[in-house]
């Protein structure tokens, strides 16, 4: 899902892990080394078992409560949503994992010291362009090869590229700098890593738009949010462990080597829709119920989508989810990291709480989506961005205190929700069945948009020498700049309060 995803952008991570300034710098390595290893003061089990011990009980809490609401009866059987699970814990968990294996890079690149700021903007530049053109082609090729063997090409694509780039790693290691090209060899294998990336939040809605049934998709929104925050965990706190207790290529293989398992389970277990199954179709009742004509042509379709109001607004509302998500993500941990105003406790375990926030932020989207508002979207979107608003407005008054830790995880939260509700679930509902690739692939596209305008804003307007950074109030440009796209997000949320999808006509 994704999704993612973070989340899913590849921004936000690599302007946090940027190198120090020229005059904080280490002293220059005679040859190309991985900064010396700090003598890991806490081991693996000591740090990860408490945090997935409360992620765990976290999600058992959360089961307890959906398994209590009302239940939606679609006449679904025993049989199917017991299948259904099979079909899409795999699927989503390999979502979650592809995050790894996209974030991966800012701890190995912050780990060679040798690399400067500019070196972190070519690779992630080239990187996030691949990333947000690729959903034009990966989108309708989702539509004809099915969200199953897109997810397949994805996870397997990514596993190759992460392989490569730990072996130009281990190639780097112990060369002079001058000697090794490593820029630009990453930034090529990190474009075809990000290329196949692209597929999995285009795979995953694909695929569980033909499982869900409208009235059920806010849950599955819910579940979308919880492995686009699962894959946020894996990737902030695991890669940095991963970089302090073993050697450096291993932030690359281990992600690769986990994607080569969960692709073998996909294999096994994941089914397009519940026919290739061996269960019965049913009618999703979203745009393309009723729909049994030939497939329209890709630019047909295209046209669709950007003629339809609903879409557009979607996507924009997006757009200002992709600026505020990455706003938050990436700045909150570089802001604590540059001064010395906040004590850093909550970025010390940033993954574990934007997990939990993100999970708590699409299951409560989720749930009221379905349950309190009829399965409209647009009422919850609105909700969350109202708490956006009033959250960058408090960011703005309390940035410079500790309160603003617990700020940047309430709009976390909120714009994580957001997220899973529309570019997860609205896809599908508004996009139907037969075009939701072309549609989820438009409305990420404005998502990293707004994250590539996020971090064009910010390059310019932030402090950029040692002296300035430090200075807690030089940073006030970070949340008046948020306001604006909450407040936007906000009023086009109320514009689509009302919108369901329509059953569609037959295409001839």
């Amino acid at each position: 899902m994704g999704s993612p995803d973070p989340g899913d952008a590849p921004a936000g991570d690599l302007v946090v892990a940027a190198a120090p300034d020229a005059d904080e710098a280490a002293p220059a390595l005679p040859a190309a080394q991985a900064q010396p290893k700090k003598k890991a003061t806490e081991s693996f089990s000591s740090k990860l078992l408490p945090e997935l011990g409360a992620i765990a009980g976290l999600l058992l809490v959360i089961l307890l409560v959906i398994l209590r609401l009302p239940k939606i009866d679609l006449g679904h059987s025993r049989a199917f949503r017991r299948r259904r699970v099979m079909n899409w814990l795999p699927l989503g968990l390999t979502y979650s994992f592809l995050y790894m294996a996209r974030y991966n890079l800012n701890p190995a690149m912050r780990e060679l010291a040798w690399l400067t700021p500019s070196d972190f903007a070519v690779v992630f530049g080239v990187g996030t362009i691949t990333y947000g053109f690729s959903f034009v082609i990966n989108g309708p090729l989702t539509d004809k090869l099915g969200g199953r063997r897109a997810m397949l090409l994805g996870a397997g694509g990514a596993a190759l590229a992460n392989l490569a780039m730990g072996i130009v790693i281990i190639m780097a290691l112990g060369v002079p700098p001058g000697d090794f090209p490593l820029t630009p060899i990453l930034a090529v294998l990190y474009a075809a890593n990000m290329y196949f990336q692209s597929f999995g939040a285009v795979a995953i809605v694909k695929v569980n738009a033909s499982w869900f049934h409208v009235r059920e998709r806010g849950v599955f929104g819910a579940i979308f949010g919880i492995l686009i925050s699962l894959g946020v965990y894996f990737a902030y706190d695991w890669g940095k462990l991963i970089v302090e207790n073993v050697p450096l290529e291993w932030v690359f293989f281990i992600p690769a080597a986990v994607l080569v398992v969960f692709l073998v389970l996909d294999v096994v277990f994941v089914r397009d829709t519940p026919a290739d199954a061996g269960l019965k179709d049913f009618d999703t009742m979203d745009a393309s119920s009723g729909d049994d004509g030939p497939r329209l042509p890709v630019g047909k379709v295209f046209a669709k989508m950007f003629t339809s109001k609903i879409i557009m607004t979607i996507a924009v509302i997006e757009f200002c989810s992709g600026f505020l998500r990455q706003a938050v993500m990436q700045f909150y941990p570089l802001f604590v990291g540059a001064t010395s105003a906040i004590k850093p406790f909550i970025m010390e375990h940033w993954g574990a709480f934007l997990c939990t926030a993100g999970i708590l932020g699409g299951m409560f989207a989720g749930i009221i989506s379905d349950h309190v508002f009829d399965s409209r979207r647009g009422p919850v979107a609105a909700l969350l961005y109202g708490i956006m608003v009033v959250g960058s407005i408090l960011a703005l008054v309390l940035f410079t205190t500790p309160a603003i830790g617990v700020i940047a995880l309430v709009m976390s939260l909120a714009v994580i929700g957001v997220h899973g509700m529309l570019s997860g679930t609205a896809s599908m509902d508004f996009g139907g069945r037969k075009n939701v690739g072309v549609a989820v692939g438009i409305i990420d596209g404005f998502v990293y948009l707004g994250t590539g305008i996020m971090s064009l804003t910010y390059s310019f307007t932030l402090p950029d020498t040692a002296a300035e950074k430090v200075v807690a109030e030089n940073w006030i440009s970070w949340p008046i700049a948020m306001i604006p796209m909450a407040i936007i997000g906000f009023i086009l949320a109320t514009r689509i309060w009302n919108a369901k999808p329509k059953a569609a006509t037959a295409a001839h």
